[in-house]
């Protein structure tokens, strides 16, 4: 039995594969499945994604501002270390409250010369100036008078050997109370 081909011999060189309609559609329809969970996927964590940075760059905020309360309490320890000393207290006393023991000379300098602006302004000079005045005069004048004079003896209403610290004189003269 011999084969019969009813085409020609030449004319079907070509050969058109066709694709079956079920296959094609089986193949798009898969990638639209995968795409469509892809963007569900995204669209459902992306959510969760941003609440998790948000929540990581909180948290940082909040490590910096622990480290820096750490360094304030850290300040306050030291400086209640500080408070627990004697001579500290006493030179705290002294300076901010003007405390003095009995018999000490305070003094009181007062800034009440006003610098203008015409003075700031003044250039310096690169020339030596001579000073006519002796300085070892002045300074031995000094001497003697600090010598020569003698201070007030302080009144002795405690017991002795025993020093408190009082208050320095108030000068301004209103009623604060």
């Amino acid at each position: 039995m011999t084969s019969e081909n009813p085409t020609p011999k030449g004319a079907g060189k070509k050969k058109h594969r066709r694709v079956p309609l079920g296959l094609s559609l089986q193949a798009s329809g898969f990638t639209v499945t995968v795409l469509a969970l892809i963007v569900l996927g995204v669209v459902v964590l992306s959510p969760s994604l941003r609440v998790l940075a948000e929540q990581q760059q909180q948290i940082a905020q909040l490590e910096a501002e622990l480290a820096a309360v750490d360094q304030e309490v850290q300040a306050l320890e030291e400086q209640l270390e500080r408070w627990s000393d004697r001579a500290f207290v006493e030179a705290q006393a002294r300076s901010r409250l003007m405390f003095v023991y009995p018999g000490d000379i305070t003094y009181l300098v007062i800034d009440d010369v006003e610098v203008t602006e015409s003075a700031s302004e003044e250039t310096i000079s690169g020339d030596i100036e001579v000073v006519s005045s002796n300085w070892m005069k002045s300074l031995f004048a000094s001497y003697l008078v600090a010598a020569t004079t003698r201070a007030p003896e302080p009144e002795q209403d405690s017991e002795p050997g025993v020093r408190q610290p009082l208050p320095a004189p108030q000068f301004g003269g209103g009623d604060d109370e």
